[in-house]
Order: C-alpha cells, then sequence, then structure tokens
C-alpha cells in the first residue's frame, strides 16, 4: 500500500515540473503534424496506386 502512495505522490511532483507549451507552439506543432500526416496519405497512397497498377498489368 505504502509504494502505491508514494508512487502518485512522486508522479504529482513530476506533473508539477513539466513545462508545458504555450499555445502559439502547441498550434504550430499541431499544424507541422497535421502537415505531415497529409504529406504521409498523398505518399502512401501513390504508392498503393502503383502497386495496385502493377498488380494488374501483371494479373490482368
Amino acid at each position: 500500500m505504502n509504494t502505491i502512495v508514494t508512487y502518485f505522490r512522486e508522479s504529482l511532483e513530476e506533473l508539477r515540473q513539466v513545462r508545458w507549451p504555450t499555445q502559439q507552439q502547441a498550434i504550430r506543432l499541431t499544424v507541422i503534424v497535421i502537415g505531415f500526416i497529409i504529406v504521409a496519405s498523398l505518399f502512401f497512397g501513390v504508392v498503393d496506386l502503383g502497386f495496385s497498377e502493377i498488380i494488374r498489368i501483371t494479373f490482368a
């Protein structure tokens, strides 16, 4: 029981030391992540389309 209480106390102490991003930083990082997701989705979509065409031509 004591170890559980100690764990939660130490966890709360660590959370007090966290430096949360400012609103501007959070917005900027969110835009970067969304942009990366869009680029990665387009890339994998093109790769998938290419493989689909290769398979269609090969086995048609």
